[in-house]
């Protein structure tokens, strides 16, 4: 019987920032098509409730302590989901950090916490998976950038910045890597309601000039998300590398 498309049965996954919201999402959909996966947040015992679900679905999962921000956390936690799962196929670059602030008000520390955990951190997670995967002969990595990877968002300079650059970063892995069956690609989420953007939904005002630029008139929820990571990790996107896909119910389409 020919293997579905978008069957990741036999494959490893490794999604960071995997303890609520996006990255827990992707982490259950991953183990839904059939990937064993390894889960990191800053405190491994945040990571129970997606564990719990990951192996709901029958794969193993291996939560792991992580800050994305020590080079060497990404290296030796990156090689530690390898080991643990016996090689590793797909890495899911979620882990992010924001903190709304007028640009003026910006200092230097607020500037590297965000700058060096979302694009500092994802680019030397990729590197350690990068490594393993050329030994693999192949991979898929997925980058989670932003809808500020497209367009200006007022009092978020550092996090456009920062997305905007790993959105650079997807890009040139991409042409790369290819040579080594690398894939490496990106989803830019648009307004999805988590943990980290909940001072936002807090106020009604902002929701509702928001829906009015969304054409899907809803905000976004982790089954949005969870079905374009495996399509981009799977057979289904075997000639996809380079590329950012938008999950943002026509928010950047409309504009």
């Amino acid at each position: 019987m020919t293997r579905p498309i978008f069957d990741l049965s036999g494959r490893t996954a490794l999604v960071t920032g995997a303890s609520r919201g996006i990255g827990q999402a992707i982490a259950i959909a991953l183990a839904q098509a059939g990937a064993d996966v390894a889960i990191t947040a800053r405190l491994v015992g945040n990571l129970s409730e997606t564990k719990a679900k990951v192996e709901k679905h029958g794969r193993k999962c291996v939560a792991l302590a992580q800050d994305v921000r020590d080079v060497e956390s990404c290296t030796c936690v990156t090689d530690k989901a390898a080991e643990e799962l016996g090689g590793l196929s797909i890495l899911i670059n979620n882990a992010g950090f924001e903190n709304v602030s007028p640009s003026l008000d910006v200092d230097e520390a607020l500037w590297d916490q965000i700058v060096s955990t979302n694009l500092k951190g994802a680019f030397f997670c990729a590197q350690a998976a990068g490594r393993i995967m050329e030994k693999q002969h192949g991979g898929a990595i997925v980058n989670l950038c932003s809808l500020t990877s497209y367009v200006g968002i007022p009092t978020a300079a550092p996090y456009g910045a920062s997305k905007s650059g790993l959105l650079g970063v997807t890009r040139a892995l991409a042409t790369e890597w290819a040579p080594y069956g690398i894939r490496v690609n990106a989803i830019a989420p648009g307004y999805f309601r988590t943990a980290m953007t909940e001072v936002f939904y807090e106020n009604e005002d902002w929701q509702a000039t928001m829906l009015d630029k969304i054409p899907q008139r809803r905000f976004g929820k982790g089954s949005d998300i969870g079905g374009v990571a495996v399509f981009l990790c799977s057979d289904a996107s075997a000639y996809i590398t380079g590329h950012c896909l938008p999950v943002d119910g026509g928010f950047l389409a409309s504009i």
